[in-house]
């Protein structure tokens, strides 16, 4: 179908009032959606497919979740407004309620000011790269609304949030539950902060919430998953035993033990490939790009198979469904269990730790003993859109001396956001002086490359 123009890694993401991420685009983004779908489904006479609309708690999802409405109705499609939830909620009621697509307004982590779109196949699945540039072209055709006994209706779906933590809550094994633990539960002032708390509490946890008081403009403000200083605050300040953050939309995790160490995307990623190895299941590991070769290598001890992707869920996924494994994820706190959920999810991937740590009745440093991890810097730069990064000179040269000081005991990777304008720049090796100044040179010639 052509090149994707407006979709990345992740559907649409910008700042909100420039395009993409205006009503009027929206509007015609969901028309465009609407009428595939009207095509794509063959539904008996007098139906009409049915799509589900949630969002995170930014101030611009009251006006993107009104256009996309009035996009999908006047394209034949009926509406289902799930109002606040995370990502994977909607994933998981898509699926559930037998509708024909999801859509999801969320920016994940980034700042307030942001927002995007993200879709979801009637599987609870993000919709394929063709899928995605069949809409992008039926934008081009303009909007064409239907005749008025064929237009949709909307209606709030108003159990959607207790579903979904009972949902949750059946993933966790039924052996197990969470009595005697405290937990600290960093929701980011995002979409899980009505869901998340009751779902550890009604395991039996005291639950300590924090970032559950969104204003439309807080969310990711020094909270959740990509600012876990502020939950591990409240686990030091609260004599928790445990600190669970997650980011705008509710499928990112980060965990914290009671001594404020942070425990990232690869350190839990191991724990649950270590609970599902005794289960003999899940297969083998995917991890991305990103991952530490400190997990590559523990994983591999294991005996488990481990695979690299492309850095992004999607790819995560993609890879899980291609191989025929179960578990995989990112560094940055991205966990997906297959065998749990049809995406990547930061509840359900908590639970999954804490059974792992019920279980044998470990610590999280204590599941965590056998992994020992490289030195690895991440410096992201902000640069101009489009640039030119691989095609200059001084940055070649800077990551080519980079790679001839590990001598083959490290790694340089370089790779744009696919979220942001910003490109990451990674070292990994032994030494974590040596790691740091390379990482710099890099990135300073970066820096000089793209003003």
């Amino acid at each position: 179908m052509g090149i994707r123009k407006y979709f990345g890694t992740d559907g649409v993401r910008g700042r909100v009032g420039e395009e993409p991420i205006t009503p009027e685009f929206v509007m015609r983004l969901g028309h465009a959606a609407g009428v595939s779908l009207v095509e794509r489904h063959e539904l008996p006479p007098g139906e009409r497919p049915s799509v589900l609309i949630g969002k995170d708690t930014r101030i611009s999802g009251y006006m993107l979740e009104a256009a996309l409405e009035a996009g999908f109705t006047s394209a034949g499609v009926d509406v289902k407004l799930a109002g606040p939830i995370p990502t994977p909620a909607v994933a998981y009621l898509t699926r559930a309620l037998r509708l024909q697509a999801g859509v999801v307004l969320s920016a994940s982590h980034n700042p307030y000011y942001d927002n995007g779109i993200k879709f979801f196949s009637a599987g609870g699945l993000k919709l394929p790269d063709a899928v995605e540039a069949e809409i992008e072209a039926r934008m081009m055709d303009g909007m064409r609304c239907v005749e008025p006994v064929h237009l949709g209706r909307a209606r709030r779906i108003d159990d959607a949030a207790g579903r979904y933590i009972e949902f949750c809550k059946s993933t966790f094994p039924n052996e197990f539950d969470l009595r005697g633990l405290k937990i600290a539960v960093d929701c980011a002032n995002g979409a899980a902060y009505h869901i998340a708390p009751n779902v550890f509490h009604e395991l039996g946890a005291e639950v300590v919430p924090v970032g559950v008081a969104p204003d439309g403009f807080n969310i990711n403000d020094g909270v959740g998953a990509t600012h876990p200083d502020c939950l591990r605050q409240a686990v030091l300040a609260h004599a928790a035993d445990i600190g669970i953050a997650l980011d705008g939309d509710g499928d990112r995790l980060i965990m914290i033990d009671r001594q404020g160490e942070i425990f990232d995307g690869d350190k839990l990623l191991y724990i649950i490939a270590v609970a599902r190895k005794e289960r003999d299941a899940g297969g083998g590991v995917v991890g991305t790009l990103m991952s530490n070769f400190g997990l590559e290598h523990a994983i591999t001890k294991l005996g488990l198979p481990f695979a690299r992707a492309k850095v992004g869920d999607r790819y995560v996924l993609e890879m899980l469904h291609e191989k025929g494994w179960c578990i995989g994820g990112e560094n940055s706190g991205h966990i997906t269990c297959l065998d749990c959920h049809t995406t990547g999810d930061g509840i359900i991937s908590a639970l999954q730790v804490l059974a792992a740590l019920r279980a044998h009745g470990q610590t999280l440093s204590q599941a965590c003993a056998d992994l020992v991890f490289y030195p690895q810097r991440l410096i992201n730069i902000r640069v101009t859109p489009g640039f030119n990064w691989q095609g200059d000179a001084g940055i070649s040269a800077a990551c080519a001396r980079a790679e001839a000081t590990l001598g083959g005991n490290g790694r340089v990777l370089l790779r744009p956001s696919g979220t942001e304008p910003l490109l990451r720049v990674m070292v990994e090796g032994c030494d974590g002086v040596l790691v740091e100044s390379l990482a710099r040179e890099i990135a300073a010639a970066v820096e000089a490359a793209a003003v």
